[in-house]
């Protein structure tokens, strides 16, 4: 584990990561985590497979062991993202990118040689009819002064976070990544939860279709299906990934 200060506007951030088969400088992988996760739980499916590649685990600014004071926006993560990289001496147009689900449109926008979305974000679903009244009731509370009373609506994880990664939150939540997609020309592999709730499978059957070199991989589990699924995942990156 090490941690490595980037300036980015004026700000420092502090990226703990950690790197794996730090030999193998041929084939490097880079692993982006979800929201509310980090590096350990990328660690959890990944560590022990794709042993040809040099692994780097990171945990993104406001997650893990990586502080933020700053509010930001996904572009901002994938410019912090490739100004760590760089100080590694890393091109992130040679490598290939793993993210799961924020860590998706993250590795989307680095543009890398080989893109490996897990269970990404980035397609507008349409939200239950609870998560719809609260936002309601949050607005009217904001627009009437009551951000306090707003804050009994969030839930229990948004409740929990800081009010610059709650102002991070509302910057990602939402972002259609339809034409971020589009615009992807490498080779991408698409691995899906097929009981995933969080991003639905259709989601990743959307992007399959809007990715114009992409394979799609729907596998047995729920948003965090990697943790159970990395022999799978292991052959399949084996044999497409060059």
């Amino acid at each position: 584990m090490a941690v490595k200060k980037i300036n980015y506007n004026n700000n420092d951030f502090e990226i703990n990561y950690e790197i794996l088969n730090p030999t193998n400088l041929e084939k490097t992988i880079v692993f982006l985590h979800g929201w509310g996760s980090n590096k350990e739980v990328m660690k959890s499916g990944f560590a022990t497979i794709l042993k040809d590649f040099r692994h780097i685990y990171i945990d993104m600014p406001g997650f893990g062991k990586s502080p933020n004071e700053v509010v930001l926006t996904t572009k901002d993560y994938s410019l912090i993202m490739k100004l760590f990289l760089e100080s590694l001496g890393i091109n992130t147009t040679n490598i290939t990118i793993a993210g799961h689900s924020f860590g998706g449109k993250v590795a989307t926008l680095l543009s890398p040689k080989n893109l490996i979305l897990l269970s990404t974000a980035g397609i507008i679903e349409e939200k239950s009819a609870k998560v719809k009244t609260k936002i309601k009731l949050t607005k009217i509370a904001n627009k009437l002064g009551l951000s306090l009373f707003s804050k009994l609506f969030r839930s229990k994880d948004v409740s929990q976070m800081s009010e610059c990664m709650y102002g991070t939150f509302k910057n990602v939540v939402d972002e259609d990544f339809t034409y971020e997609f589009k615009k992807y020309n490498g080779n991408c592999l698409i691995f899906w939860g097929m009981s995933d709730t969080a991003t639905s499978l259709v989601s990743g059957e959307i992007i399959h279709h809007i990715i114009k070199n992409s394979q799609f991989f729907p596998l047995t589990g729920d948003h965090y299906f990697f943790l159970k699924n990395s022999d799978k995942i292991d052959k399949i990156i084996k044999e497409m990934v060059k």
